[in-house]
């Protein structure tokens, strides 16, 4: 019989063999590992992801033993705590929370405190000498329980709790007294009731077979799939069902809840992180409802914070929460994220995990680490998330930019970002969408906000700490983040907010400085990073672990000089179009195309062929004798015609021709499906004066350069859109023709390759043939995603959304590659390749080669370089390394 529930705590027995994580989930696991460990940890059981599996191939059914499982499940737990479930005399009382194998703070649901009811209410006031506690607790669970399990808005439930304490002059809700308490329920049953035309439901076993359905029904909704999507998190995972003794933090002056690190998550400091609540539950401290106190003496002192902080208030408590941090740290040996509550002055540990950091925190952390011998060099490099890089690459406010401060709140994540202000999840999406840079302006955020923050360059939110869901998510996406910046005034309706006097509309632009905690008018002054210290020292380890090679796409001398200080080897794609589309040669470049014999075209060539004899000349100059692949022209001629009365004109009036020749001559270029037409290698045998002006462009700069620095530049010149063998055997005879002839004329020789780039699934297929006569290929991912599946990277943006939904696409086929379809493609080009020529160099230039997960397959199927932007760089570098090391472990 399959073995769907695992106890854990209060003496369990050892259950587990194989992967915990993978069958109990990470929170599921975790728990069972600080029991075992010694540590203070409300006893419990875990219903598997199996169970969440099961449930969804199962039309939401559960599996027919799973009953039984948890009902003897439930009297083990009434046994250990010497309680029971549902008896109003010593009620057991439980929260059920979710638990999936990767962490996703806030995006599935929990339910605290089930259990009660009028009568187990009243049992617990008994037992812990404090009706005000216990109602305190029951109207917290009626809340948590309508919204997640029974659909009534968490919002019904504030409008009559606050306008309960405005009616009674109350501002907090910890002056509500029992009676208070008692008349506030008494409204959220009515409003049950008047919302389902039924009553809030009283009997324990429906209240947790309830909230057990809900939080598996949560694996699957919005802010779940959205999360899981933007994390690469697998639906088939499923999560975990966790169900756990209460404790409580809500037991008056010696109780508390908290959430903490075990360092800094925002710069990897070896300090203690955190804040805490005196007479709450945990939700009041993630969910920014109070603002929460400081874990630390030293954090409140730099925070500037007057409440003490728990070091001070429950010193005894703190010093074994500092002891049970140290035991975590070194156990996993990584930062643990933390949520404990102290029960009239006992500690217990709710959770710990492998804590979400900023990508500055993370490389500290890894580097302290190996510095103190808990971890490798080797996992130092596996423990950085490649993408997170991203977050180090960008500019920075400059330090003499005069600010203009409008509010100040929590630094919550640094970074900085200006966009213009939106107050809403949806619009920040649609309007990030259209191109536009937006920063997201919240009261506080919640788990619905994920695609809005998702969206946003930066995130304020006027309530929350540095725990509160806002920061913690912010961190994990690298998004510059103020939190709690109180002196902001919301008014979400009429989209804006006010703040030291001063309004900040809709479209208003605002900077964030997430490491200040400030919020700025105006677009800031940024500077560029310095990659040095902790980023210096794990890319010279990442460089020693990686086999393959790291090059970018780039023509302008500004990205190329980017991408070689972020250590790019070399040039994977230059495109000389974007050459062409330069202002200076525009006009020579029309002439050139409306020519109507070959003589008028090599006139106009001669004009361009200085001007891209100096483009390659600057490449090669920053990139010495690294390799430098340029693409000869690839676009269809009549991209470079007007299409407008304005540009037609423009362009008469510099060619001397007449609007109307010129707009004949753009219908005669013109093609139905351009993408699959006049382009590529078939200009390059239709018009093979404009390849040869190309190769002598290049080998020119070569002895221009070599001469004036005595580097000998390396070029690989790329022929695009090969299809036959015959078509590229034309073109290198003819390449290598325009070489012999600069030699002669210069006394240089120039060091070459010539090549193609695979992006049709015919020049895949025939690679044996193509390699006769190609010294590399690079695959070219983003045509041959195209030409494979028939989808236009252009248009698909308009469904893909809906495939993506459908798990028809487990993942964007032009941000990941499609391993099944184009990575086999791929396969074969390179088997067939390199059985032809053994020696063939192999890259990719697509945008793929920017994506960790394409990166993992490239390494797979041998290739020795791989191409992406300058800014991405350092992430392929580090995603190499990573993939070596894993193929190595494997």
């Amino acid at each position: 019989m399959t073995k769907w529930v695992y106890a854990f705590g209060g003496g369990a027995a050892d259950e587990m063999t194989g992967d915990a994580r993978a069958l109990l989930g990470g929170k599921g696991a975790n728990l069972a590992e600080m029991a075992r460990l010694g540590l203070p940890v409300p006893p419990g059981f875990t219903l598997t992801t199996e169970v969440c599996t099961a449930f969804y191939a199962n039309d939401r059914a559960y599996p027919a033993e799973l009953e039984a499982q948890v009902e003897a499940a439930l009297a083990d737990l009434e046994k250990k705590v010497g309680k029971t479930f549902g008896d109003p005399a010593n009620p057991l009382l439980v929260s059920v929370r979710s638990g999936a194998r990767a962490s996703m703070p806030g995006m599935m649901d929990t339910v605290l405190n089930l259990g009660l009811n009028d009568e187990t209410a009243e049992g617990l006031a008994k037992l812990s000498g404090d009706r005000r506690f216990a109602l305190d607790s029951y109207r917290r669970f009626i809340t948590m329980y309508s919204d997640v399990v029974l659909g009534v808005s968490h919002s019904e439930f504030e409008e009559i709790l606050e306008r309960y304490k405005e009616e009674n002059d109350l501002q907090l809700d910890t002056e509500i007294t029992a009676e208070g308490w008692e008349e506030i329920i008494a409204d959220y049953k009515a409003a049950v009731k008047s919302a389902l035309g039924e009553p809030f439901p009283t009997d324990p076993r429906d209240q947790l077979w309830g909230a057990m359905g809900a939080v598996f029904g949560s694996w699957m909704n919005d802010r779940a799939v959205t999360y899981r999507r933007m994390y690469d998190i697998p639906a088939s995972w499923g999560t975990a069902v966790n169900v756990q003794a209460m404790v409580f933090g809500n037991m008056g002056e010696s109780s508390a809840t908290g959430v903490a690190f075990t360092r800094d998550p925002s710069t990897g400091e070896r300090a203690y992180y955190g804040e805490f609540l005196i007479n709450a539950q945990g939700e009041d401290v993630v969910a920014g409802i109070r603002t929460p106190q400081c874990l630390t003496q030293t954090m409140r002192e730099k925070m500037g914070d007057p409440a003490p902080s728990m070091e001070e208030a429950l010193p005894v408590v703190y010093a074994e929460l500092a002891k049970v941090f140290d035991t975590l740290e070194r156990h996993y040996r990584d930062m643990q994220d933390i949520e404990f509550t102290v029960e009239m002055g006992r500690l217990w540990m709710l959770q710990t995990r492998n804590g979400k950091r900023t990508a500055r925190a993370a490389l500290k952390i890894a580097c302290d680490m190996v510095d103190d011998g808990l971890i490798t060099q080797e996992e130092a490099v596996l423990r950085v998330d490649p993408s997170a890089l991203d977050q180090l690459l960008h500019p920075t406010i400059a330090e003499d930019y005069q600010r203009d401060v409008i509010a100040k709140g929590l630094p919550a994540s640094p970074g900085a970002a200006s966009g213009r202000a939106v107050f809403d999840s949806d619009e920040a999406e649609h309007r990030a969408s259209l191109g536009e840079k937006v920063i997201l302006v919240r009261v506080e955020t919640s788990p619905e906000d994920i695609h809005g923050m998702h969206a946003a360059q930066a995130i304020v939110t006027a309530r929350g700490g540095m725990t509160s869901h806002a920061a913690v998510v912010a961190r994990g996406m690298g998004r510059p983040c103020v939190s709690g910046a109180g002196e902001i005034r919301i008014d979400a309706a009429a989209k804006k907010f006010t703040a030291r006097g001063r309004v900040i509309t809709d479209g208003d632009i605002i900077t964030v400085d997430g490491a200040t905690g400030e919020v700025l008018f105006g677009e800031a002054k940024m500077i560029k990073p310095e990659l040095t210290g902790d980023f210096a020292k794990l890319m010279v380890w990442a460089d020693g672990a990686r086999r393959m090679k790291v090059r970018t796409n780039a023509e302008t001398p500004a990205d190329v000089q980017t991408a070689k200080e972020f250590g790019a080897e070399g040039i994977g794609l230059c495109r000389t179009e974007h050459m062409f589309f330069d202002a200076d040669r525009i006009a020579a470049v029309r002439e050139m195309i409306l020519s109507e014999d070959q003589d008028g075209r090599i006139t106009a060539l001669s004009k361009i062929l200085p001007m891209q004899r100096d483009d390659f000349a600057q490449i090669f100059r920053i990139m010495e004798e690294r390799p430098c692949t340029i693409r000869l022209l690839d676009p269809p001629l009549h991209e470079f015609l007007p299409h407008n009365e304005e540009d037609v004109k423009a362009v008469s009036e510099a060619t001397g021709l007449s609007g109307e020749l010129l707009m004949e001559r753009a219908r005669a270029l013109a093609e139905t499906n351009p993408m699959l037409g006049h382009r590529g290698c078939r200009l390059g045998i239709t018009f093979p004066e404009i390849y040869e002006m190309q190769a002598r462009a290049i080998f020119e700069a070569q002895a221009l350069v070599e001469k004036e620095t005595g580097f000998k530049p390396v070029a690989e010149v790329m022929i695009p859109l090969v299809a036959t063998a015959k078509e590229l055997e034309i073109l290198k005879v003819r390449v290598a023709a325009v070489a012999r002839d600069v030699e002669r004329e210069t006394g240089v020789a120039p060091v070459y390759l010539i090549g193609t780039m695979i992006e049709l699934p015919r020049a895949a297929l025939r690679a044996g043939d193509i390699a006769a006569h190609a010294e590399f290929f690079s695959f070219g991912t983003n045509d041959l995603t195209q030409t494979t599946f028939g989808l236009s990277r252009d248009d698909a943006g308009k469904f893909l959304g809906a495939y993506l939904e459908a798990q028809i696409f487990e993942r964007d086929p032009f941000v990941t590659i499609d391993q099944d379809g184009v990575g086999d493609l791929i396969r074969l080009g390179v088997e067939r390749g390199r059985a032809a020529r053994p020696e063939l160099k192999l890259g990719i230039c697509g945008e793929h080669g920017g994506d960790p997960a394409s990166i993992r397959f490239c390494e797979s199927v041998g290739l020795d370089y791989v191409s992406c932007s300058p800014y991405r760089v350092p992430i392929a570098r580090l995603a190499a390394a990573q993939a070596a090391l894993k193929a190595r472990q494997d």
